[in-house]
């Protein structure tokens, strides 16, 4: 297999110009990430899907934040509106019922994301949301209880599994105490490690047996006072040896405002950290450039995470769909 490099890349519109094909040629990317300005037919996203990966000349994996509710990239009238995950949670009573729907809304929405090409969703979150929380968290959690977020997260997981799309846990290792979005500032938690040990990855502990996973931008004073985790050796340490997460680890989006520094310098802290891969969201060409100047090849211990992520890529289990749909409508 020719090499890659250990970066996912975003792309610019909705097909490729011919300098971003020569672009990503060279490049390499790892995979790639889709966001609402790549997206408009079907038909549109399965030829851009196929140009991505005919670029790097393999089956790379396209990446897709589709959690639904506020962060859905596929939207009406093509696609399905779904509430926000913890709507959706209040919506029914029974728990064995909210993880059935749980597990059939990610069917379903593993089956959208198959049919245009896409084979990765960055779900489930399993940030465990406090009172203060900020709102871009709040309610894309499944609860306030570790062991509800936990097993509501292994639900989503199930579901995206049986249809052939891998799973990203995400933020590791917790998001939820948060009161600031780290997409314009950088949060700073002040939970004493034994509080994050206990509450914050605990989820993130039940389900370190999936493929991937991606980093907070968080400082936690408590364990590391200068660095946010994606950029903190201590943090990754302790997602590796206190959470037990060995899978593929990428950086959360280095361009998000949390960050400083030259994207350079952000790709060089994010892999002497321990991060596997880096994820570049915006497809600016410039930050790109500057990423492929320190992006290592993928070899070693990241390269073996990448391939055993990969070989969890199956064709999808059989499926009923209006079944489907009418148990989910039936359980709401």
């Amino acid at each position: 297999m020719s090499s890659q490099n250990a970066v996912i890349f975003g792309c610019e519109g909705l097909r490729l110009s011919g300098a971003e094909k020569s672009f990503f040629g060279d490049a390499k990317p790892w995979g790639f990430i889709l966001f609402a300005r790549n997206l408009d037919t079907p038909d549109q996203i399965r030829a851009l899907c196929a140009e991505l990966r005919e670029c790097v000349g393999r089956d790379a994996p396209i990446l897709i934040d589709q959690e639904g509710g506020r962060v859905q990239r596929l939207r009406a009238p093509q696609w399905r509106e779904w509430l926000p995950p913890l709507d959706q949670m209040a919506a029914i009573a029974n728990p064995a019922d909210q993880r059935r729907a749980m597990a059939l809304r990610y069917r379903l929405i593993a089956h959208e994301l198959r049919d245009l090409g896409i084979d990765v969703n960055c779900a489930p979150m399993l940030d465990v949301p406090t009172p203060d929380a900020h709102y871009i968290i709040m309610n894309r959690c499944y609860g306030d209880n570790p062991d509800i977020v936990a097993e509501m997260g292994r639900a989503v997981s199930e579901g995206l599994l049986a249809g052939g799309v891998l799973p990203i846990i995400k933020h590791i290792p917790g998001h939820g105490r948060a009161n600031l979005d780290s997409h314009h500032d950088l949060p700073h938690v002040d939970a004493s490690a034994d509080d994050l040990r206990n509450i914050d990855f605990k989820p993130f502990r039940h389900l370190s047996d999936l493929p991937m996973a991606m980093t907070a931008h968080i400082v936690y004073t408590t364990m590391d006072a200068q660095n946010c985790a994606t950029l903190s050796p201590v943090m990754i340490d302790a997602i590796r040896n206190d959470i037990g997460f060995d899978g593929l680890l990428m950086s959360d989006d280095l361009s998000m405002k949390a960050l400083t520094g030259t994207f350079a310098q952000r790709t060089v802290g994010a892999i002497n950290a321990g991060c596997d891969v880096i994820l570049h969201c915006n497809g600016q060409r410039d930050e790109m450039d500057q990423i492929m100047t320190q992006v290592p090849v993928l070899s070693g211990k990241p390269l073996a995470r990448a391939n055993a992520a990969l070989a969890m890529r199956h064709a999808p289990e059989p499926f009923d769909l209006a079944m489907a749909e009418e148990s989910f409508s039936a359980l709401l």
